[in-house]
């Protein structure tokens, strides 16, 4: 290719060095005189000339346009540098350099969301909740940050447990960025906590304990016809659930449904047997007789389990038939039930029966010394951490756990061997 173009230049010098005729140019009282080709030279010196001089002063112009892209590059450089040193601090919580870096970052960048967001969790971490706060503020009102100062200023209100605050700032940040999966999770949490149990439920995805949030809304609805959809939702979640179970009867009997206020009682018993399923169905029932008979008629679906055996033979007890209180309570021993409640019936069954004889009084301290070492009764307990309430409640109060309150007995313990 040079040598093509070397070829092309040398074949137009000739040909422009072969032009024939003159050039004359006048200027006042001079003139000048000279051949095409020479004359053609001339112009291209001049055009040269001047293009070069016209370069010079297009850089000499633009020099301070120059310095100032390399200074914005150089702050550029040093603020991205800034950056990374005060994601740095923010991970090793150093609460001193965390925020030096973050304002660097923020004086050389200017206010970008990023800068922002960087010097508001450097002042978080340094324990300046106040300087944390306006800088979510100024990101709050943002429209292309909103959602970055809104959830910071929601994480403040949690920190405070400033409930109010809190729902509000939710609101904001569910508009400002709709079916976040945090934020979702987040407005669970803050519904539980301040016993919003129908946003809980309205929130709550299927994988959820939703049938624990449904009963608990149901538990302080006021509207009544409210309050039933949501206990038959929460049956319905779960038929076996005794809570669900209870808030729907208790409802139904509310609303003069007896009947079927009973058929739910029986339906829950069929699966899983609970005191107090006995308790609502025997309430208004008064003769020790008839407590025995309605109790019979809601063991039917469910005659061998041991809370039946017991509930009956307590109650048979009760109504001084021992002879069948001790029938009851001979399956249930047989059925191999050994907790507390067990032999703390069965003494009372011998002060009944035996009266103050020599054999009564022996069996009963044979009794009441079984269940002073007997397994412990069923009580509601979390799954997750173990502890034991006196009443079922949505939310653990000691783990924080929701829908993992069930009535369980404490595991028996391995003893090492000897």
């Amino acid at each position: 290719m040079t040598l093509v173009a070397a070829a092309l230049a040398v074949v137009v010098a000739w040909g422009i060095a072969s032009l024939p005729g003159t050039v004359s140019v006048s200027l006042g009282a001079y003139a000048v005189q000279t051949s095409t080709a020479l004359a053609l030279f001339g112009a291209l010196l001049l055009v040269l000339v001047l293009y070069t001089l016209l370069r010079v002063l297009a850089w000499v112009l633009s020099t301070p346009r120059r310095i100032a892209r390399w200074r914005a590059q150089r702050r550029r450089r040093e603020g991205d540098a800034a950056v990374t040193r005060a994601l740095v601090a923010l991970a090793a919580g150093d609460q001193g350099e965390a925020p030096r870096q973050a304002n660097r970052a923020r004086r050389l960048l200017g206010d970008t969301p990023q800068t922002l967001l960087l010097a508001a969790e450097a002042s978080r971490l340094a324990g300046n909740d106040a300087g944390a706060a306006d800088l979510f503020k100024l990101l709050a009102g943002r429209d292309d940050a909103a959602f970055l100062g809104l959830r910071g200023l929601f994480r403040q209100a949690l920190a405070r447990e400033d409930w109010s605050a809190a729902t509000a700032l939710a609101r904001q940040a569910a508009a400002a960025n709709p079916g976040g999966a945090w934020l979702r999770e987040e407005r669970t949490q803050l519904a539980m906590r301040t016993g919003d149990w129908r946003q809980a439920l309205a929130l709550a995805g299927p994988e959820a304990p939703r049938a624990a949030y449904a009963t608990a809304a149901a538990d302080v609805e006021t509207d009544p016809d409210e309050g039933t959809r949501l206990a038959r939702q929460a049956w319905k979640e779960h038929p076996g659930f005794v809570p669900a179970a209870l808030a729907y009867a208790r409802r139904l009997r509310a609303g003069g449904r007896e009947a079927k206020a009973l058929d739910v009682i029986r339906s829950a018993w069929a699966t899983a047997p609970h005191p107090e399923l006995a308790a609502f169905v025997l309430a208004p029932v008064t003769d020790k007789l008839a407590r025995v008979k309605e109790a019979g008629r809601l063991v039917q679906a469910n005659p061998q389990h041991a809370e039946s055996r017991l509930l009956l033979a307590r109650l048979s007890l009760e109504a001084g038939l021992t002879g069948e209180a001790r029938r009851l309570l001979d399956l249930a021993g047989a059925a191999g039930l050994r907790q507390k409640r067990f032999w703390m019936l069965l003494a009372d069954l011998e002060a009944e029966e035996r009266g103050d004889t020599e054999a009564g009084q022996l069996a009963q301290r044979d009794a009441l010394r079984q269940a002073a070492t007997a397994e412990a009764d069923p009580a509601w307990r979390c799954a997750t951490c173990g502890s034991e309430h006196v009443a079922w409640l949505p939310v653990c109060p000691a783990c924080h756990t929701p829908g993992r309150i069930g009535w369980d007995v404490v595991p028996r313990l391995a003893l090492p061997a000897p």
